[in-house]
């Protein structure tokens, strides 16, 4: 039997008609860029987290910088965050001029260990990014009792934590602003790139507003008052009409071009529908994974406080090379997420992040001994019991 690590034609067949003719609506009517089906999408988004404000964005990277920026972090700042996630986590921290300083990871979850946050603050602390990795939400608590303590943002990495929650609240509106990718490969993955910036705060949705589309007109204006507490007007004589708009050309900060198109807003409205059911089925497929897996791998262990969406199932393994060679040559899909923590990434080094605590022992040994294995809501029970058998035979002489 083989099994793929990930199948998205599967996964299609069952929303095309659903998705078709809305792709066809879009093309006819040559509305590519904002429009209905972004409105729509991002007030339906509101409804289902539960949150005042969604704004759709170009990408999960522009997400986390849009974050930031309308957090008001600046160059030279510090914002602490985990090394144990994709680079996007840093490289979002590093492209607004920030420096990322890494905290250990705690071995049951994966995610950023509260308890040694706040031995990496300084005076140049200015926010919290924690990650949901795997769809796992932290600590949040603790997490939001140390921002309030230290009057530090949070901005949350949710970027694999669609749907999951913590205390029964949905991951994305428990800091500041939540941070979200729509890549095709995420538990609400679109046709192409998207991602979303979510908030309850009024001023930060207004800045995200303006840092998405280059700092202009009316939203830019308050931006730059809200930040910096400069008031300045816009002025002219043009009126607005429905194809011309003079308040774009005034701009007051310096923005991105980070939009959410037409198309993949219609395909994400119709897979927003269906996402409790992705997710369900994932939670089963895990189920069967920690009931059936040998107990000579270690499983992640996780709060009662927490659903978490299953974005990946990750193992433990101190067989990790040996271990994914197997599975591949058994027709079994699996990943290596991550096997370079962010500390230790060549991009980064002593002038443009810190390492809090000098050393990372926990994500150094995590990414040696991380195993993902196959978990999509189209997998079959066979095709479970099939990936159980396989890493169970592996082990039979371990």
């Amino acid at each position: 039997m083989k099994v793929p690590f990930l199948d998205l034609s599967t996964q299609y067949k069952g929303i095309k008609a659903e998705v078709e003719p809305l792709v066809s609506d879009i093309l006819e009517n040559c509305c590519y860029i904002g429009g209905k089906y972004v409105s729509d999408f991002e007030r339906d988004m509101e409804k289902y987290l539960d949150i005042n404000h969604v704004a759709g964005c170009g990408n999960g990277t522009d997400a986390l910088a849009l974050g930031l920026k309308a957090c008001n972090i600046k160059p030279g700042d510090e914002v602490i965050t985990t090394p144990f996630s994709f680079f996007a986590t840093a490289e979002s921290i590093a492209s607004v001029g920030a420096i990322p300083v890494f905290v250990d990871v705690r071995f049951d979850d994966y995610n950023i260990d509260p308890d040694k946050i706040e031995a990496a603050i300084t005076e140049k602390t200015k926010a919290i990014l924690p990650v949901h990795i795997f769809g796992a939400p932290c600590d949040m608590d603790k997490i939001m009792d140390i921002a309030k303590k230290h009057n530090l943002k949070v901005i949350e990495d949710d970027a694999q934590a669609i749907g999951s929650e913590y205390k029964c609240r949905k991951a994305g509106t428990l800091g500041d602003v939540g941070c979200f990718s729509f890549y095709p490969t995420k538990n609400l993955g679109g046709a192409g790139d998207g991602g979303m910036v979510t908030t309850n705060n009024d001023d930060l949705y207004t800045a995200l507003k303006a840092y998405k589309e280059h700092g202009a007109g009316e939203a830019g204006a308050k931006t730059l008052e809200f930040q910096t507490g400069i008031k300045e007007t816009i002025e002219t004589n043009e009126k607005a009409t429905e194809l011309y708009n003079p308040f774009k050309y005034y701009n007051y900060v310096i923005g991105y071009n980070s939009r959410l198109d037409a198309i993949q807003a219609a395909v994400l409205s119709v897979k927003l529908k269906h996402l409790d059911e992705y997710n369900n089925n994932r939670a089963k497929i895990a189920k069967m994974y920690f009931e059936g897996l040998t107990d000579k791998v270690k499983l992640p262990v996780y709060s009662k406080d927490i659903k978490p969406c299953w974005h990946q199932f990750v193992i433990r393994s101190e067989y990790k090379q040996d271990l994914c060679a197997f599975l591949s040559e058994n027709g079994v899909g699996n990943g290596t997420f991550y096997p370079v923590p962010l500390h230790k990434q060549k991009a980064f080094n002593e002038t443009n992040s810190r390492v809090s605590g000098g050393n990372l022992p926990v994500a150094e040994e995590i990414s040696s001994q991380s195993v993902c294995l196959p978990i999509f809501p189209e997998m079959t029970k066979e095709q479970v019991e099939y990936v159980i058998e396989t890493v169970n035979k592996f082990y039979e002489d371990k």
